[in-house]
């Protein structure tokens, strides 16, 4: 498995606010998710100034709908890859998630469309990963069998892997094997609060549970100093990386 990356959930309610975070972290955080908060607020305008800039970006919509209207808000989706101003810094959209409740035919369509129009456009097509359960969701007798079933559905379908908490990542890592990804959101520091989440773990953990991207928000977001705190988590991956 290639090393572990982290995610910083842009999850704010002004772009000054992002601005300035963004700006502040520097080189530490690569990855950006832009999530509902944010592309409700503000559009394509968010995700291009952060591919302005260079970063890679997480697009956190879950696409859900029937397939067709997938499809097409998949296609939007790569069309962001294409600098509206030939900006030789200007960075694709790195990855998407699609909710695999909605079922194979729709997660189909969104692969396919993905594929063929990052084609048609001459763009790498980004990477497609399922949700699965959501963090925010307690653990019953169910879950995991719940989780496996999406897991090997978004396989089946042509996706690049799933969204699933790390308790969830070995058990998808020994069925699925290596290739897959898993982005695990849910990461807390061991001495920050879980706030709404509800199966969560330390940056170390979920690397040595087999997870690929972590995703983080609030514990950087909410801290006195977001680089330091974004270095800290960096560091502690390190140690689960080991």
């Amino acid at each position: 498995m290639s090393k572990a990356q982290l995610i910083l959930a842009l999850d704010l309610e002004t772009f000054e606010e992002a601005r300035k975070l963004i700006d502040d972290l520097g080189d530490a955080i690569d990855i950006f998710k832009v999530g509902s908060q944010m592309f409700t607020a503000y559009g394509p305008f968010i995700t291009r100034y952060l591919q302005s800039k260079g970063k890679k970006v997480f697009l956190d919509l879950k696409f859900h709908d029937i397939p067709n209207t997938v499809a097409s808000a998949v296609k939007s989706a790569v069309g962001l890859s294409v600098s509206p101003n030939n900006d030789v810094n200007f960075a694709p959209l790195f990855m998407l998630t699609v909710h695999t409740s909605g079922g194979k035919e729709m997660l189909e369509a969104a692969a396919h469309t993905a594929q063929m129009h990052a084609q048609t456009l001459g763009v790498p097509r980004p990477l497609i990963v399922g949700v699965t359960v959501l963090t925010s969701t307690a653990k019953d007798a169910n879950l995991e069998t719940l989780v496996l079933d999406r897991a090997k559905l978004a396989k089946a379908a042509g996706l690049d892997g799933v969204v699933a908490s790390v308790e969830e990542a070995a058990m998808i890592r020994r069925e699925l094997g290596p290739d897959f990804l898993i982005v695990t959101p849910g990461i807390r520091p061991a001495d920050v609060s879980l706030n709404d989440q509800k199966r969560v773990a330390t940056p170390a953990g979920a690397i040595e549970q087999g997870s690929n991207f972590l995703v983080v928000g609030r514990p950087i977001i909410q801290a006195a100093s977001p680089r330091a705190a974004a270095l800290h988590i960096l560091d502690d991956m390190k140690k689960g990386s080991t």
